[in-house]
């Protein structure tokens, strides 16, 4: 292991939560939730001021929402955070060659290899400026951790948060780690924690006192090991710039579940093609054809089928998922699906059987459906289909200017108009057609210098996981103006919880995936809307004062 803390891990404070705080100044200071809306939702980041009150991520929303009746309650914009992810990765590749990005929020880096490290001093500086290259690129704070390991370094950070710098110096690593929980070290989930707790191990100096062979008994050769290593404070992983997808995949969890058989075999084709869609732009292949099924009693099957060789055809994908979707019964309700490819290549090896025999199916289907759809289904197929407008989404108005959607419903939606730059705005409420009022893409948290090009995509209306939601049920005013809300940021040292590892890994979009399944989950489909609210807290204060000093991060991105 190395003799100087020059591993750098940052962790970007509450990130989707922050965002959403940074650009809309009505929600600064207040409780926000980040996720699904549907009734299935799952929490993907709360604000610190959120945590308060219970809510983390990976939280189902409808717990969420009687914890914090009063929060605001958004749909995520993936490309908007993208986007800031982007300029923060920039900032990590400029000290770095060897950046290794977790999330879209997260990365570990190699300041040795980069050169602007060789001491502890000198590491500090560094991570310093990093953490105001940060602030002052993108609005937004980031804990950073350095440490002579990558699994001391992601310690150190969490240890930061939010908004600190912690420093591990070598030689000091087993006195720090010794008294923390065995649930700090990283493998140790739920289940294994469990173990070891009946065991009587309860802190790191007691899983070096039980010995290398008593941890081979409980949990196994290969894991056993290396807890017992990782309890020594050894940690030999380097960083690795690059890491390959092991496999691209899409799901989608239903508000009710679906019994028809004939959809369930629709919702994997449509499934299938996403996925598809995912692969091609990440320029891959696949020969590993994966379904998954969740039904109605939260029973989870898995069928898997290898083709002959790697393919990106969307034909032989939705053949392959249907067969195996043949295999499956789904006789009481199905509630998630999920269609995945692995065994991936950057070439492809059609097989063109398959390939004419899926072209021959869909189109003797197409004909099928034509001939035998009547011509009032037609005519209703042609008619106008309500605008969606998402939770949290930027929209603009040809009088009002720029805003966001504070919810929609009942054939109206509710707009404040505000910016990052602005004062806490107005709100207003119109008809979901209104022609004055068209989706916008967000605008840059920090001003941009002149002849700085724009780096913020356009905004994600149309996003196939979310559909429009409201905000929390109850403690807000109806919507038509301005709620007289006041609010405090979260007390020192409000409870919180980490991410589980599973949101954490990352994808061939390095960890967009990940954010979306944590974030969409059990709730990629929002619930029914309902009447337009105004998502201002209506009188809520957060209770003492300070600012957060909370050490947790949200499934995926938004730590």
């Amino acid at each position: 292991m190395r003799t100087a803390p020059t591993i750098l891990h940052l962790d970007m404070d509450a990130f989707f939560a922050s965002a959403e705080q940074a650009s809309k100044p009505s929600l600064r200071g207040k409780a926000v939730v980040v996720g699904g809306l549907g009734p299935r939702g799952v929490v993907a980041t709360a604000s610190y001021e959120a945590r308060v009150f219970g809510v983390h991520s990976a939280m189902p929303m409808a717990q969420a929402r009687r914890l914090a009746p009063n929060a605001a309650y958004l749909v995520p914009r993936f490309a908007f955070y993208r986007s800031i992810s982007d300029q923060v990765m920039e900032l990590l590749r400029a000290l770095s060659p060897l950046v290794e990005p977790l999330s879209l929020d997260e990365a570990f880096v190699d300041l040795e290899a980069g050169g602007v490290a060789w001491d502890a001093d000198s590491a500090r500086l560094a991570g310093t400026k990093l953490r105001a290259d940060i602030r002052a690129v993108t609005g937004l704070t980031g804990s950073v951790g350095l440490a002579a390991s990558k699994m001391l370094a992601k310690i150190a950070s969490e240890q930061a948060k939010p908004d600190g710098l912690v420093l591990i110096e070598p030689g000091s690593e087993r006195a720090l780690l010794g008294p923390m929980s065995v649930r700090t070290l990283p493998g140790v989930g739920p289940a294994t924690g469990d173990h070891l707790r009946r065991a009587g191990i309860h802190t790191v100096d007691e899983i070096a006192e039980a010995g290398e062979d008593e941890l081979v008994r409980l949990l196994g050769k290969a894991h056993g090991h290396a807890l017992y290593a990782m309890a020594l404070a050894r940690d030999e992983r380097p960083v690795v710039a690059e890491r390959e997808a092991k496999s691209v995949s899409v799901e989608d969890t239903y508000d009710v579940d679906i019994h028809d058989r004939v959809r369930v075999g629709l919702e994997v084709q449509r499934l299938a093609d996403r996925c598809v869609r995912r692969l091609r732009g990440a320029g891959l292949s696949g020969r590993t054809i994966v379904l998954k099924v969740r039904r109605y009693d939260f029973s989870t099957l898995t069928r898997s089928e290898t083709l002959r060789g790697p393919t990106d055809d969307p034909a032989v994908v939705r053949e392959a998922a249907a067969r195996l979707l043949d295999s499956v019964d789904t006789t009481g309700g199905v509630r998630l699906l999920g269609v995945g490819v692995s065994g991936l290549a950057d070439y492809t090896q059609e097989d063109l059987f398959a390939q004419a025999a899926g072209a021959r199916a869909a189109s003797a289907a197409e004909s099928e459906a034509v001939a035998e759809e009547p011509p009032d289904a037609r005519a209703e197929e042609a008619a106008p289909v309500e605008r969606r407008w998402p939770a949290g989404h930027d929209v603009r108005h040809s009088e009002y200017g720029h805003g966001w959607v504070q919810g929609s419903g009942l054939g109206r939606v509710t707009v404040r108009f505000e910016t990052p730059d602005s004062e806490p705005g107005r709100v207003r409420t119109f008809r979901t057609d209104d022609p004055g009022l068209e989706p916008a893409d967000p605008l840059p948290l920090v001003p941009r210098r002149p002849g700085t090009p724009q780096c913020v995509p356009a905004a994600d209306f149309g996003s196939p996981d979310f559909t429009s939601g409201v905000f929390g049920t109850s403690g807000f005013e109806a919507a038509g103006g301005p709620s007289p809300a006041t609010g405090a940021p979260a007390e020192n040292g409000a409870p919180a919880a980490r991410s589980t590892s599973a949101a954490r890994d990352a994808s061939a979009e390095k960890g967009t995936s990940a954010a979306r399944d944590a974030s969409a989950g059990d709730g990629a489909s929002a619930g029914d809307p309902g009447p337009a609210v105004d998502a201002t807290p209506a009188g809520e204060r957060v209770p003492g004062g300070g600012s957060a000093s909370t050490a947790g991060t949200a499934a995926g991105p938004g730590g």
